[in-house]
């Protein structure tokens, strides 16, 4: 008898330990997400306080904050992280924001000259009606993917980029990220081309953008006539063969949300051998954050060459989190994106209310050869880190 009431009180001993255990993870993981919530919530009611509709917010320059207009390819973000904040913290005051900030670029629906229309309109007006259902919004980005499915060549299988430069037919990694706009619209208009695009552009890129070890070219440019590769290169990394990491994060989300559209294996493959390549990359820093290209010379060293770039990481911890609900062995990317939030949630990246111009994460690279937007404070920074955090919040269930 007396050994049956020790071993029942070891086991209520274990059982109170596992809980107080649980409560002290659960109320760790509470900590720093909602410290960072409650910065959000401040910094984007400033923000929406300070800017105006039609010239939102993009990055800082010496001090002074550079603006976007409905033509800009970062001017969906804004809006789009007002949404984004308004599902976060439930504050009603950035939903209305967010339909004041998208309803100023209504014009974009008029735009061609660009492959960067999912940025644009699906950030914005296609937050709007997913989270709130108004079909108002439903004409801007009826127009916009027509414009952006009139881009394609079905002799190459790709969607073009660029209408700039001395390129034949420019195709960047960066296009993957517009898909999904194609993959919406597809179920939302009933069109089942706008799919089939999708589809074909990720498997033309597939077969084009990578090399052996899965990381990726920037720019790849085509033939139009042909089809024909004529040149691998580069626009934004280091070199042409380099591994510029915001085109990293860009490949591994696209195929990760390819997978989730149209469930083909090969999707998710590749999705997984990029995710591969990010997480066990030997330059990759301690706290996770990549410098702005993974080929830069001593890119562990905080020198002037190899600034960190928080654009790349975040959209690195959105599309491992996507990639973590798609596999058995999901909980290794989910880590691997939970490191990453934390350490934006920290005091290196993440802003002090009030500060860093009312944008809420410091230190991302835009064009670094270009000496453009360099360790500053980005939009598109923002919008994927805010996503991330809404993602991790469902799988948390915190």
């Amino acid at each position: 008898m007396e050994n049956m009431i020790k071993s029942i009180l070891v086991g209520v001993a274990i059982v109170f330990s596992l809980q107080a255990n649980a409560q002290l993870k659960n109320e760790h993981t509470e900590g720093w997400l909602a410290n960072a919530t409650s910065t959000i919530n401040q910094q984007l009611i400033k923000a929406s306080q300070t800017y105006l509709p039609g010239q939102n917010p993009r990055s800082v320059t010496c001090g002074t904050v550079r603006l976007a207009n409905y033509k800009d390819w970062t001017t969906g973000f804004f809006p789009g992280t007002l949404w984004y904040g308004y599902e976060l913290t439930g504050n009603k005051a950035l939903a209305a924001d967010a339909k004041r900030f998208t309803l100023g670029l209504d014009s974009m629906r008029y735009i061609t000259d660009t492959h960067d229309l999912g940025f644009m309109i699906y950030c914005s007006y296609g937050n709007a009606y997913r989270i709130t259902k108004d079909k108002s919004y439903l004409p801007v980005l009826s127009d916009g993917i027509k414009n952006l499915a009139a881009r394609f060549n079905p002799k190459i299988g790709v969607i073009r980029s660029w209408d700039f430069g001395e390129w034949k037919y420019p195709v960047i990694i960066d296009n993957m990220m517009n898909l999904e706009y194609l993959f919406w619209g597809s179920s939302e208009f009933d069109k089942s081309a706008y799919a089939q695009i999708g589809t074909t552009h990720a498997l033309t890129t597939m077969k084009n953008h990578f090399r052996p070890d899965f990381s990726s070219y920037h720019v790849v440019d085509y033939d139009p006539s042909t089809g024909k590769v004529f040149r691998k290169a580069t626009h934004q990394g280091l070199t042409d063969s380099s591994a510029w990491s915001r085109g990293q994060a860009w490949g591994l989300y696209g195929y990760a949300m390819c997978y989730e559209n149209t469930k083909d294996l090969r999707f998710l493959t590749q999705a997984e051998h990029i995710a591969k390549f990010l997480m066990n990359h030997p330059k990759t820093p301690a706290d996770k954050i990549p410098v702005w290209d993974y080929d830069v010379h001593n890119a562990l060293q905080a020198d002037e060459r190899a600034p960190r770039d928080a654009s790349a990481a975040a959209v690195i911890a959105c599309g491992l989190l996507k990639l973590s609900t798609k596999v058995k062995n999901g909980q290794q990317y989910f880590k691997y994106a939970e490191d990453i939030l934390k350490s934006l949630s920290s005091d290196k990246y993440l802003a002090k209310p009030g500060e860093n111009n009312y944008f809420i994460l410091k230190h991302s690279v835009g064009a670094f050869l270009y000496n453009s937007e360099i360790d500053t404070p980005l939009d598109y920074a923002d919008y994927y880190y805010l996503e991330a955090l809404n993602q991790y919040k469902k799988l948390k269930k915190t």
